[in-house]
Protein backbone atom coordinates (compact mmCIF):
# COMPACT_ATOMS: atom_id res chain seq x y z
CA UNK A 1 0.00 0.00 0.00
CA UNK A 2 2.88 2.41 0.91
CA UNK A 3 4.12 1.54 -2.63
CA UNK A 4 1.27 2.69 -4.27
CA UNK A 5 1.32 5.99 -2.32
CA UNK A 6 4.76 6.59 -3.32
CA UNK A 7 3.87 6.09 -7.16
CA UNK A 8 1.17 7.93 -6.84
CA UNK A 9 2.72 10.87 -4.89
CA UNK A 10 5.57 10.59 -7.46
CA UNK A 11 3.09 10.55 -10.63
CA UNK A 12 0.95 13.73 -8.85
CA UNK A 13 4.76 15.50 -8.39
CA UNK A 14 5.38 14.86 -12.25
CA UNK A 15 2.27 16.41 -13.30
CA UNK A 16 2.35 19.49 -11.03
CA UNK A 17 5.49 20.16 -11.99
CA UNK A 18 4.89 19.84 -15.60
CA UNK A 19 2.18 22.11 -15.20
CA UNK A 20 4.09 24.73 -13.78
CA UNK A 21 6.79 24.36 -16.61
CA UNK A 22 3.62 24.95 -18.83
CA UNK A 23 2.62 27.92 -17.47
CA UNK A 24 5.68 29.73 -16.93
CA UNK A 25 6.57 29.08 -21.22
CA UNK A 26 2.76 29.61 -22.54
CA UNK A 27 2.99 33.05 -22.45
CA UNK A 28 6.11 33.52 -23.73
CA UNK A 29 4.81 31.47 -27.05
CA UNK A 30 1.74 33.29 -26.85
CA UNK A 31 3.64 36.63 -26.89
CA UNK A 32 5.89 35.35 -29.70
CA UNK A 33 2.98 33.82 -32.06
CA UNK A 34 0.65 37.35 -32.16
CA UNK A 35 0.69 38.16 -35.88
CA UNK A 36 2.02 41.74 -36.74
CA UNK A 37 -0.43 44.13 -38.77
CA UNK A 38 1.14 43.68 -41.56
CA UNK A 39 0.95 39.46 -41.40
CA UNK A 40 -2.63 40.16 -40.58
CA UNK A 41 -3.08 43.05 -43.51
CA UNK A 42 -1.31 40.39 -45.98
CA UNK A 43 -3.01 37.56 -44.67
CA UNK A 44 -6.85 39.43 -45.11
CA UNK A 45 -5.56 40.56 -48.80
CA UNK A 46 -4.40 37.04 -50.35
CA UNK A 47 -7.78 35.76 -48.37
CA UNK A 48 -9.86 38.43 -50.98
CA UNK A 49 -7.29 37.03 -53.74
CA UNK A 50 -8.33 33.41 -53.41
CA UNK A 51 -12.47 34.47 -53.34
CA UNK A 52 -12.18 36.99 -56.33
CA UNK A 53 -10.35 33.53 -58.14
CA UNK A 54 -12.75 30.96 -57.27
CA UNK A 55 -15.26 33.66 -58.50
CA UNK A 56 -13.71 34.32 -61.51
CA UNK A 57 -12.67 30.35 -61.87
CA UNK A 58 -16.23 28.87 -61.18
CA UNK A 59 -17.62 31.65 -63.65
CA UNK A 60 -15.51 30.90 -66.72
CA UNK A 61 -16.21 27.06 -65.76
CA UNK A 62 -20.29 27.84 -66.12
CA UNK A 63 -19.49 29.67 -69.15
CA UNK A 64 -17.02 26.48 -70.79
CA UNK A 65 -19.56 23.86 -69.25
CA UNK A 66 -22.50 25.63 -70.45
CA UNK A 67 -21.66 24.97 -74.40
CA UNK A 68 -24.40 25.53 -76.68
CA UNK A 69 -26.96 26.72 -74.05
CA UNK A 70 -26.05 29.99 -73.95
CA UNK A 71 -25.77 30.35 -77.72
CA UNK A 72 -29.39 30.28 -78.24
CA UNK A 73 -29.52 33.89 -79.55
CA UNK A 74 -28.40 33.41 -82.90
CA UNK A 75 -31.77 30.47 -83.58
CA UNK A 76 -33.93 32.49 -81.52
CA UNK A 77 -35.64 36.28 -81.97
CA UNK A 78 -37.73 38.41 -81.30
CA UNK A 79 -40.06 39.24 -84.03
CA UNK A 80 -43.07 41.91 -82.41
CA UNK A 81 -45.17 41.97 -79.23
CA UNK A 82 -48.07 43.91 -78.07
CA UNK A 83 -49.08 44.45 -74.74
CA UNK A 84 -52.74 43.62 -74.22
CA UNK A 85 -52.99 44.23 -70.88
CA UNK A 86 -50.87 45.32 -67.83
CA UNK A 87 -49.13 42.66 -66.99
CA UNK A 88 -50.57 40.17 -70.60
CA UNK A 89 -48.52 40.11 -73.73
CA UNK A 90 -48.43 38.44 -76.96
CA UNK A 91 -45.33 37.77 -78.74
CA UNK A 92 -44.36 36.33 -82.40
CA UNK A 93 -40.80 34.47 -81.94
CA UNK A 94 -38.83 33.18 -84.57
CA UNK A 95 -36.97 29.67 -83.88
CA UNK A 96 -35.15 27.98 -86.65
CA UNK A 97 -37.69 29.73 -89.82
CA UNK A 98 -40.74 28.99 -87.58
CA UNK A 99 -42.93 31.85 -85.84
CA UNK A 100 -44.41 30.93 -82.49
CA UNK A 101 -47.49 33.15 -81.11
CA UNK A 102 -47.00 33.11 -77.46
CA UNK A 103 -49.29 34.03 -74.95
CA UNK A 104 -47.04 35.61 -71.81
CA UNK A 105 -48.04 36.52 -68.20
CA UNK A 106 -46.55 37.16 -65.18
CA UNK A 107 -46.78 33.82 -63.89
CA UNK A 108 -46.66 32.05 -67.23
CA UNK A 109 -45.91 31.57 -71.31
CA UNK A 110 -48.33 30.33 -73.64
CA UNK A 111 -47.56 28.40 -76.89
CA UNK A 112 -50.87 29.96 -79.00
CA UNK A 113 -50.15 29.71 -82.56
CA UNK A 114 -47.28 28.11 -84.94
CA UNK A 115 -47.05 29.21 -88.04
CA UNK A 116 -44.06 28.99 -90.81
CA UNK A 117 -42.19 32.05 -91.73
CA UNK A 118 -43.93 34.11 -94.06
CA UNK A 119 -41.84 34.57 -96.95
CA UNK A 120 -42.72 38.54 -96.55
CA UNK A 121 -40.45 38.82 -93.60
CA UNK A 122 -36.98 39.69 -93.94
CA UNK A 123 -34.34 38.45 -91.60
CA UNK A 124 -32.60 41.66 -89.87
CA UNK A 125 -28.37 41.29 -89.92
CA UNK A 126 -27.28 39.21 -87.61
CA UNK A 127 -24.52 41.76 -86.13
CA UNK A 128 -26.71 45.10 -85.49
CA UNK A 129 -28.83 44.77 -82.53
CA UNK A 130 -32.34 46.11 -83.01
CA UNK A 131 -32.50 50.16 -82.47
CA UNK A 132 -35.02 51.83 -80.68
CA UNK A 133 -35.91 54.29 -82.62
CA UNK A 134 -39.03 55.87 -80.81
CA UNK A 135 -36.87 55.84 -77.12
CA UNK A 136 -34.04 57.62 -78.91
CA UNK A 137 -36.23 60.08 -80.43
CA UNK A 138 -37.73 61.36 -77.13
CA UNK A 139 -34.29 60.93 -75.72
CA UNK A 140 -33.23 63.47 -77.89
CA UNK A 141 -35.94 65.47 -77.73
CA UNK A 142 -35.76 65.45 -73.69
CA UNK A 143 -32.01 66.11 -73.47
CA UNK A 144 -32.52 69.68 -76.27
CA UNK A 145 -35.31 70.81 -74.00
CA UNK A 146 -32.88 70.29 -70.91
CA UNK A 147 -30.42 72.23 -72.45
CA UNK A 148 -32.36 74.88 -73.84
CA UNK A 149 -33.71 75.50 -70.23
CA UNK A 150 -30.34 75.44 -68.82
CA UNK A 151 -28.90 77.71 -71.59
CA UNK A 152 -32.39 79.93 -70.78
CA UNK A 153 -31.72 80.14 -66.85
CA UNK A 154 -28.04 80.69 -67.12
CA UNK A 155 -28.53 84.06 -69.62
Amino acid sequence: MIAVLRRGSAVLLLFSSLAVAGQASAPVLIASTAPTPFASLMQMILGLVVVLAAIVGVAWLFRRLSGGMLAVGNRLRVVSGVMVGQREKVVIVELEGEWLVLGVTSHSVNLLSKMDKPDSAMSPPVDTLPVAEPFARWLKAAMDKSRQKSQSVSK
